[in-house]
Parts: C-alpha cells; structure tokens; sequence
C-alpha cells in the first residue's frame, strides 16, 4: 500500500504539508469536522486584529500534527507504513493512530465563536439543568459527537470500521486515559494543542507574543519512567525553551485573549447568547445532541454565521425592542461600538500569589463587591439602556501551577505522575517539576497570577458612573 496519496496531503501555513491517514481524510470530511471551517479560533479577536478570521478547522489539523511530532520526539511512533496502512492494528499502531485521532477531534464539540458562547451554554446549564452530571461544555459535546454517531458518515461508525474504540478516542480527548504520556501530549501546560494555537494565532493576527522556538522544544521531549509508567518529560537542555513558551502562552493571554479591546465583544456576545437561550431563541444544548445523532447536516449551521444571522434577525424583527440593553448590545456586537470599560481602583489589573489566600482573596472580594455596587446603582439610578456586564476573570492566567497546589490537589502520592505540569528530565536519570528546578526563571515566578478584571457598559451607563463618582 502506498504511504499515503497525494490527495491525502493539506498544506498547512505554519507547517507546510501535512500528511493524513485515510481514516483522518474521511473524518475531516464529515459535516461535524467541515463545521470547523466556520468557527473562528479567536472568537472576537478579529475586531481588534483584522488578520484573525482563522478557524477551528485549521488548529485542529495542526495540533495533530504537532501531537505527530512529540510521539516522533520520544521514538513512540510508528513507521509511515504503518500509521497509513489502515490494516495494520498493532498496539503500537493503535496507540499512535489513536492520539492522532483524539488530538484531531479535540475541538470537534466547539461552540459558536469559539468560547464566547459556551460560556453561556455552561452557566445556564448550572442554573437549569436537573441532571447535575451533565456538563454542556465542548468537551462532552464532542465526546458525544464521537460516540453517538454510528450512521454512515458519522464519526462512530468511521472509527469503528477502521478498528478504533471510540470510547477510547473520547476518553482522549477528555484527558482521562489510563495512559499518563497520552493525556500529557494532549492536555498539560505544554501540549500539541498550545503548541500549535501560539504560533497560529500569532501567525494571524500578526503579534510575536506566541512566538517560540517550536523546532528546538520538540528535540528535547523525552519518554521517560516514574514507578511503572510513561510520562512526557522535557530534558534540561532545553529548560529555557520551555520558560519561552510558557512566558509567550503568559503574554499571549495577557495582552491578547484578555485585551479589553477585544474582550469586550466576547463579553456582549455572551450575555446576548445568555439572553437568546433564556427567551429559546437558540439552540438549546439538549437540541444540538438530538441534530448530532439525527440531522449532521443541521448540526452543521450551528456556527459563527448561525449565531451572528441570529442576533441581527432579532435585532432587525424587533423582538429586542422590549429589552433595551439587549438591543443596544447587539448594536453594539454588530457595528464594534457602543460599549465603554470600567476602570477604578478595586477594577486594576493586579499580579498576585494564588497561595497567598489573604491578599488574593481580598482582592477578588474587592472587585466583586465593586461590580455589586455599580450594578446597584445603576438599578436605582438608571434605566434599561444602562446596562453593565461583568467580566471577572474565570480562569487563571499563570505559568505554572505551583508545586504548593500540584501536592494539595494531588490524587496520588506521586507528583510526578500528575498530567499538567512540565516534568524536566536530566542526564543522570532526575526528573523534577520544571516549579522546582532552582535555576529556572519559572521557580521564582510559579506563583505569579495576573488578575485581569473587565467590566463593560453602556455609553449612559458610563456617563452616569462619572457623574457619581463611581469611577
């Protein structure tokens, strides 16, 4: 059998050519990965930075790619031979071409500009759903999706076909293999999925925040042994590649993903999808799974292009009309003004040490009771139209977890076998968290934190917030 045909090749702009397996060829032309093609990776970044219209489709041939890389890295992969030949199913084989397949369909489940509106599906799950089990996040929608799909043309029955377990690809992609090694090349503080994101998204959007040197890091990763297991290590030559990346990935959600300029769309579009799921005006989660196991094709416009014809048909029919903060946000979603950021003293951004419960958790409460104060009196002072959206961070912007937090959240009793942090490996057989290595920038900066609170409002909003000295 041949490696591969030359119509099983894609030319990729960080890259170059990209090989793909026949079962990867026709999984990347099923509707649940086509979808892809219209999802942006960036949300709405690319009202900031014009050059951002990448999509998911893109990334998630990428991060196959760079997970392709690591195996080769640590001498885990198999020959060309035998990762094309889809007769050959070894362990090795299955192993490989597994990871491959779950590095592929990482982001299968994506909602509608990415993030931005999975938010939404999340917090409205939390409030609304009587199964407390179920998770409306791109994870477990995804995981669905690869499950759930045994029909010809569905993702099921392709990887059953060509003798994959998909329970075994969805335990993968949710980072919860018995195998420590795989769920590390797919989700750790240095993965195949950052990996290829930093450079893509600095690629698009023109920045060098995300730049790093991709080549040499990939030199240095090693298979290495703890107790009975396989984990990703990186060896000690390459300790300052390593702090590259993760300073660049600390950068790169610092000055770009939480940009107030940009984040503020990403904020609106959410409290509108909020909206739209609470008056069903959207798909709900319960609906996408029934469109995924019974109508691919209808699955497939629930995209960028569906959620954004969504706001401006409301919009333009007037059924916003009744709810003027609505409507001022969608204007404001639409046209790229119209939406004013809050700065004050409680609203600064600030560095802090996560382990120091004291000062961060009173720096948290500080901005949440002033958030709690201007929404108070904008209620008794103001009108609909003045309107005000909190944007408290949800998630951590560090390096590194630190070591502190890696032994209190441990499930077991060797560190070393936790599946996030970068592990550096030396010569003489040592391995260490990269939070413990003593002559790493990243020891002295492991409990670094940058909190980044946006809150955003309305024009009058604002207008009213000065005139009370709010500001």
């Amino acid at each position: 059998m041949e490696a591969t045909s030359r119509s099983n090749l894609v030319f990729d702009p960080i890259y170059g050519f990209i090989k793909l397996t026949p079962t990867e060829w026709e999984i990347i032309h099923t509707p649940f990965f086509q979808r892809l093609r219209w999802i942006k990776q960036l949300g709405f970044s690319f009202y900031v930075f014009p050059g951002a219209e990448h999509s998911r489709f893109g990334h998630s041939i990428g991060a196959m790619y760079n997970a392709q890389k690591i195996l080769e890295s640590c001498n885990i992969a198999v020959s060309d031979m035998e990762l094309m030949n889809t007769e050959i199913r070894t362990p090795d084989a299955i192993f490989h071409k597994s990871l491959r397949l779950a590095a592929l369909m990482h982001d299968l489940g994506t909602f509608c500009f990415s993030h931005t509106t999975e938010a939404a599906f999340k917090s409205f799950a939390s409030i609304n759903n009587s199964d407390s089990s179920r998770q409306d996040d791109h994870e477990h929608l995804g995981a669905f999706i690869i499950k759930n799909t045994n029909f010809d043309g569905g993702i099921t029955r392709i990887l059953e076909k060509n003798g994959f377990d998909p329970q075994v690809i969805s335990n993968l992609v949710k980072g919860v293999d018995p195998s420590i090694i795989a769920n590390q090349i797919l989700h750790s503080e240095i993965d195949c999925d950052r990996m290829d994101y930093l450079l893509r998204d600095s690629h698009y959007t023109g920045l060098k925040y995300g730049s790093y040197d991709r080549d040499y890091l990939l030199h240095h990763f090693q298979a290495s042994t703890v107790g009975n297991q396989r984990v990703l290590t990186v060896k000690y030559n390459a300790l300052h590649c390593v702090e590259d990346f993760l300073i660049s990935r600390y950068a790169w959600y610092s000055q770009v993903i939480r940009s107030p300029r940009g984040a503020r769309y990403d904020a609106i579009a959410e409290r509108i999808c909020s909206y739209f799921l609470e008056k069903n005006y959207i798909y709900q989660f319960s609906d996408l799974l029934d469109m995924v196991a019974n109508d691919p094709i209808k699955f497939y416009g629930f995209n960028d292009n569906y959620f954004i014809n969504l706001v401006h048909n409301h919009l333009h029919i007037g059924s916003l009309d009744k709810d003027l903060d609505i409507k001022d946000m969608a204007h404001s979603l639409l046209l790229q003004k119209g939406s004013r950021l809050i700065r004050c003293n409680d609203l600064m951004p600030k560095l802090l040490d996560p382990d120091d419960s004291k000062v961060h958790d009173k720096v948290i409460k500080r901005a949440e009771a002033k958030v709690s104060e201007i929404i108070s009196f904008l209620e008794k002072k103001g009108d609909e139209k003045d309107w005000v959206i909190s944007d408290l961070p949800k998630k951590d912007i560090i390096f590194v977890k630190s070591d502190n937090k890696i032994v209190k959240t441990s499930s077991g009793p060797n560190i070393l076998l936790e599946r996030d942090p970068v592990k550096i490996s030396f010569d003489n057989g040592d391995i260490k968290l990269l939070a413990q290595v003593d002559n790493s920038i990243i020891s002295r900066l492991k409990n670094c934190k940058n909190y980044l609170p946006n809150v955003f409002c309305s024009d009058s909003a604002y207008s009213l917030l000065e005139k009370a000295n709010l500001l």
